[in-house]
């Protein structure tokens, strides 16, 4: 498989064309110096694309990096300062960029808030909070009621810690609205919604007050622990369903 069939493997089930509001540049970010031609034997993974990420790619013998978090954000920039030691990362190194934003957030099948939504088991799932007219994230019912902290812990199975738990609402929790990433903001939508808790990734200093005065109990997670699930999920099913070997690049920022 090139490079430019994994681009059509990919958009075959993340469907960039539906999220053209998304100010990432999603797809292909960096080719590699042979996209029709080259074939890809390993997939790096991670959620930011960044030097770290592009130099343990290279080292790991990957020919592509699949992130969630590319370099490419609406207008283009110079190729200056961090800039351009990114993009030199990815060409000295002759590794092709990948970015999925906004696509692997909302997808059903491989996304950040429908992983999330396994996670817990969650039943009735409905498409929840809207950006820009795009719908991003799924709410629905526990299985059984869950204290806040009770809640925190099924969403990270492999024991990362939730960054913050604001328990300004219910104490048994029986319905959750998420929304991976930076989205405290939305914790309106999860309020006008009805739901007893509202999980994202990163919750700023003004939006505490926001939080309180609404009475919701909001779990933010973590920025980067509530976006690598979706990254992790596409390489499994590349994996199985394409024989490629896939390698996981785990860079936490602790935010």
């Amino acid at each position: 498989m090139t490079l430019n069939e994994l681009d059509a493997y990919f958009n075959s089930f993340l469907h960039r064309e539906n999220f053209l509001a998304d100010p990432s540049r999603n797809g292909i970010q960096i080719q590699n110096s042979a996209p029709d031609s080259r074939q890809i034997k390993k997939v790096a993974f991670a959620t930011d694309a960044c030097v770290a990420t592009a130099e343990e790619a290279a080292r790991l013998g990957a020919d592509v990096l699949f992130v969630h978090h590319g370099i490419l954000w609406g207008a283009c920039e110079p190729l200056t300062l961090t800039h351009y030691k990114r993009v030199s990362a990815f060409i000295k190194n002759d590794i092709a960029l990948y970015a999925s934003h906004i696509p692997l957030d909302a997808n059903e099948e491989v996304g950040n808030n429908y992983g999330l939504a396994r996670r817990l088991n969650l039943t009735d799932l409905a498409p929840f909070g809207l950006w820009h007219g795009m719908t991003l994230g799924v709410k629905g019912r526990l299985p059984s009621p869950l204290a806040p902290e009770e809640l925190a812990v099924k969403i990270f199975p492999d024991g990362e810690k939730a960054n913050r738990i604001f328990s300004f609402g219910k104490k048994s929790i029986s319905s959750v609205a998420i929304i991976s990433g930076a989205a405290g903001e939305d914790v309106v939508q999860a309020y006008q919604a009805g739901v007893d808790a509202y999980i994202t990734g990163e919750v700023i200093h003004e939006q505490y007050h926001l939080i309180e005065e609404l009475g919701m109990t909001v779990i933010a997670g973590g920025h980067y622990q509530t976006e690598t699930v979706g990254v992790r999920l596409v390489q499994q099913k590349l994996m199985k369903e394409k024989n490629i070997p896939g390698v996981f690049i785990d860079i936490p920022t602790g935010l």
